[in-house]
Parts: structure tokens; sequence; C-alpha cells
């Protein structure tokens, strides 16, 4: 994978052409926005600033695109036209309800994608304060939605910014989560499971494989794991 990476807009350009961008470095050298990003758009101590950070959400909105912590545990972005067969490989072609009936999720896993999907968009903030995840409250929040996004039932949908009384905005952005299928509209309902799972991770590895030909075939099965 080569590019380089100034602008918000080369950023955009990349997802388009080459479907899966992972934010951080990975087993894979040079698979990541981080290790192809202009030094002045990433975070320093000295400046303060984070450019890659605050393009997330105008990117997302801008694309379409699917966001969130999909290869061990660590976020990327996945375009709009690959997430369809994405989803259907990590899912197994099941949608959640079969597969919490088939007894393949946990209970705390259902309880917490329903009440997203229920008030979906909603940021963390406000998805915590509905399910009473807290301190003295239920617990294992973190875990729940990093699994949920993994499995590609849940992605963040935008990064909404807090602003203080007098209407300034502070602070890093606020997780928006929402499900592909609210978020994608049709473009996700129509395509997710028209395929077999194993034809989805087939078109997939080539894609990678193309893209990535410094990367062994194993890096490659790994990362997708």
């Amino acid at each position: 994978m080569k590019l380089m990476i100034k602008s918000r807009n080369d950023l955009v350009k990349a997802i388009k052409k080459y479907g899966f961008i992972p934010f951080f470095a990975n087993d894979i050298e040079g698979f990541s926005i981080e290790e192809n990003i202009s030094s002045e758009c990433w975070w320093t101590a000295d400046s303060g600033r984070w450019d890659a950070w605050e393009w997330k959400g105008p990117v997302i909105r801008e694309t379409g695109c699917a966001y969130g912590k999909f290869f061990g545990n660590k976020a990327a972005y996945i375009s709009r036209e690959w997430f369809p067969d994405f989803a259907n490989y990590r899912r197994d072609g099941y949608d959640f309800d079969a597969r919490y009936d088939d007894g393949l999720a946990r209970h705390s896993d259902k309880v917490l994608y329903d009440l997203l999907d229920e008030n979906a968009p909603v940021i963390s903030k406000t998805l915590k304060k509905l399910g009473d995840y807290r301190k003295d409250g239920v617990k294992g929040f973190d875990s729940a939605i990093t699994r949920l996004q993994s499995q590609c039932y849940v992605i963040i949908s935008d990064f909404v910014y807090m602003h203080d009384k007098n209407g300034n905005r502070y602070g890093w952005g606020v997780a928006e989560y929402s499900t592909p299928e609210k978020f994608m509209g049709a473009d996700f309902t129509d395509n997710v499971y028209r395929r077999e799972p194993e034809e989805s991770y087939e078109l997939i590895f080539a894609h990678l494989r193309k893209n990535l030909p410094a990367a062994s075939d194993e890096q490659i099965k790994r990362f997708l794991r």
C-alpha cells in the first residue's frame, strides 16, 4: 500500500481506493494511517494537535464508511463498498437475533445491542446512562461494545463534541454508535447476506493480497481473524 496522507481529502481517497485502512500500525508493515500520514497531521505533545483524530467524524459523514474496532480491538475505516462482505464474513451469515438464539452471543451483549439498536444513533455517554453502565451499576460496557464492533453488529457513525454553556467546543470527540443497518440502509441490508460467508472472505483476502504485496498470506489471515 503506497500513499501519503497530508489532508482529510487524501484519507477519503485512500479509503475509497483501498477499502480497508487501519488507524494504527499493526503486524502488516506500512498498512495503517499512522505509518502513512504526514507528521504535521499526527499527534505531538508539542503541537497539541491531532488532525487525524479530528478528521474522523467528517470522513465518516462524507464517505458513509464504517469505522470501528474491527481488527485486534483497534480501529479502522472500511469503505461502504467493502463493509457488507466484511460484515457477512465476521457475522458468519447470522443477524444478531439468530446468533443469540443459537447460543453464540452473550446475554450481556444482547442487552447492550438491543438498547443501542432502539436508540441509534446514540453517543456513548447517553448509551451508558440508559443502560446504567457505571461504577456501581452494570459492568462490562467496553468489552461488550468492542465485541459487537468486531462482529460488525455495531459501528461508530460519528464523533460528537461537547460544548460549554457559552457554546465553545471542548475535549475529544465522543463516539456515536449505530448499527450498519441503520447507518448504511439498503446499501448494507441488500448486500450483507447475498453471498456465503466463505465467499465474502475469499473476495476480501484476494483484495488485500493484491494491495499488500509485501505481506505474507499468513499475515493477512491473522489480520482478518
